[in-house]
């Protein structure tokens, strides 16, 4: 993978990712340079499989303020670029209840702008919970092991 572009810290929180996969997205050259500029929001993208094609809703890309009477929307719903057997594993996998498809990531790679989709799992408040723990645990640790290091 390249450098990441945009990182939805969010969806990591809500979901338990199950797999990830990558897709190419489809876009208008203002959105491209939107983009670069760094004009992009993936905190509430989604994506859906509609007639086997995969789209992404709610991914926020402001308008690029040269491009004039060219410009796109910020909300459009954009397609997503997979190959046929991966949609079909995605609509397989995203049908049974309480998945979901949520862009996890965009970043360039070869040239092109990918998106890091994940089939996730809603967390419940206890899950949260857990997560929290470790994660204080895990800090705690390193910051003993830092001061035994240091002595």
């Amino acid at each position: 993978m390249g450098e990441d572009l945009i990182t939805n810290r969010k969806a990591m929180r809500d979901y338990q990712i199950l797999e990830t996969y990558e897709a190419g997205l489809v876009l208008c050259g203002s959105e491209v340079k939107s983009l670069r500029a760094g004009q992009g929001n993936l905190t509430e993208a989604f994506a859906r499989i509609e007639k086997n094609e995969a789209w992404l809703y709610q991914l926020d890309i402001q308008p690029y303020k040269q491009a004039n009477i060219f410009n796109h929307e910020p909300k459009a719903v954009r397609r997503l670029l997979l190959h046929r057997r991966e949609i079909r594993k995605l609509f397989s996998l995203i049908s049974i209840k309480g998945r979901t498809l949520v862009a996890l990531k965009m970043y360039w790679k070869n040239r092109r702008l990918k998106v890091l989709l994940g089939v996730g799992v809603g967390k419940n408040v206890r899950d949260k919970r857990q997560d929290l723990k470790k994660a204080v645990a895990k800090r705690e640790i390193d910051q003993a092991l830092k001061q035994a290091r240091r002595k």
